[in-house]
């Protein structure tokens, strides 16, 4: 097969979450442990710094990935799912893995996943520890997919666990309250390893420091280290911080080029993992190294889809977030925003609990309803006559492009337009 025949391969044969939803969950890790002594265990050759959570896990991994490298590390990055090639799933110091990489790996290993009934994630999961075992990478930056007790990352052997925020999302596999989910999360949790939580919640923070002791596992929330102070915006393409590490000036003008509101949260996550690295004598960085990769990671790793401005003229913007917190923040920033009307494109996928993120949507904008163009993606009529019960309004398109178009015909120069809803929606628009 070639890379092409490969990939289908994986879409066509075997189950997907982002495809089909539930029916490709596994509520053991059996099938993952099966692949990776089949590989030779590479997750044992690899060391690996483990983070979950409901939001921000994907950002504090680019981050974290994007510091090791301007500190010299060969740094190897597992995330999903990715927005328009397979690859950006694995990769290797910013650059995803080769193509035939891929094809070697599933037609060497094609007759063990079939035997094993292996899902999608099981086998990307496979691919990335063997390439990074491969490519003796100094540290792999590991991102769980759902969940964490559960899920086939969990499988690494790290030096530091991390754990963003959590909220409400996945309930059909996780929970349905947010000490249920971040009991799932706190399964990545290991015998003595550090782990570093993002903030403090007042109805999980019990879960995790239980969790902590009962694994003797050093743990510290990272708002109680650092603290981020925003004082100045450079001409809407950056954000500058003062970082302070234990009441104390850390970094002056940090600049950032994420400007999403809530990546204040994930920067602090992220330093305050790199700190207790350094700290436990595990990492060799400087200051200079942290400055340089905050502000170099969307160059170093690839990072897009984060409230990404896409144009100026009108003033365009897409972000991924998905769940109910996630659109909470979204919302909060666009109503700081100045613009005369709001242009908002939105699709969603048929598997979520929908109204409750419909109802806090901006009332005023004109909504562009779209299909995502995978199974899973919610029909744009049943997503439109949702959003009317929500007090939301607009038009129906059979595809996200459509609406696109159709939301850059009607916008003024001083409008804005937002595409969001779901990982897929923004995917195809990028």
């Amino acid at each position: 097969m070639d890379y092409r025949q490969t990939i289908a391969w994986l879409y066509e044969q075997l189950p997907m979450y982002q495809r089909i939803g539930k029916a490709a969950y596994k509520a053991d890790l059996k099938n993952t442990e099966a692949i990776l002594l089949a590989l030779g265990n590479p997750e044992r050759k690899i060391t690996a710094i483990h983070i979950a959570g409901t939001n921000g896990k994907g950002s504090v991994s680019h981050m974290i990935a994007s510091i090791l490298q301007e500190a010299g590390y060969k740094t190897g990055l597992y995330t999903s799912p990715h927005l328009k090639d397979f690859r950006e799933r694995v990769k290797l110091n910013g650059d995803p893995i080769p193509e035939n990489k891929v094809v070697e790996f599933i037609s060497k290993n094609k007759d063990t996943f079939l035997n094993i009934s292996s899902s999608f994630f099981e086998m990307t999961v496979g691919l990335a520890f063997d390439y990074f075992a491969e490519e003796e990478v100094d540290y792999a930056v590991i991102e769980t997919g759902l969940g964490g007790r559960l899920d086939s990352t969990n499988l690494c052997q790290p030096i530091l666990s991390i754990i963003t925020n959590i909220g409400i999302d996945h309930c059909a596999f996780l929970g349905n309250t947010v000490q249920e989910i971040a009991s799932e999360k706190a399964g990545i949790i290991k015998n003595k390893i550090p782990v570093i939580v993002g903030k403090h919640q007042a109805l999980t923070d019990a879960v995790f420091i239980t969790k902590a002791n009962e694994s003797n596992a050093p743990i510290q929330f990272a708002e109680d280290v650092i603290d981020l102070r925003q004082y100045q915006t450079e001409d809407n393409s950056n954000k500058l911080f003062d970082v302070w590490l234990n009441n104390k000036s850390y970094i002056n003008s940090l600049k950032s080029p994420l400007n999403g509101n809530y990546q204040h949260e994930n920067i602090c996550t992220a330093i305050a993992s790199i700190e207790t690295l350094i700290e436990n004598n595990q990492l060799d960085i400087s200051i200079d190294n942290i400055i340089s990769g905050m502000e170099n990671v969307i160059q170093n790793t690839g990072f897009f889809g984060r409230w990404q401005k896409l144009s100026s003229n009108p003033l365009t913007i897409c972000d991924t977030g998905h769940n109910i917190d996630g659109m909470k923040s979204i919302v909060r920033q666009l109503g700081e925003m100045k613009y005369k009307q709001l242009h908002f494109v939105l699709g969603m996928v048929s598997d979520k609990d929908i109204f409750e993120i419909l109802t806090i949507l901006p009332k005023n904008a004109t909504y562009y309803f779209c299909k995502p163009d995978i199974p899973r993606g919610m029909n744009e009529e049943e997503l439109a006559q949702a959003g009317f019960k929500a007090g939301i309004n607009g038009l129906s398109y059979n595809s996200v492009t459509q609406a696109f178009r159709s939301a850059i015909n009607n916008a003024g120069n001083n409008d804005l337009i937002f595409i969001g809803g779901s990982t897929f929606v923004v995917a195809e628009v990028i």
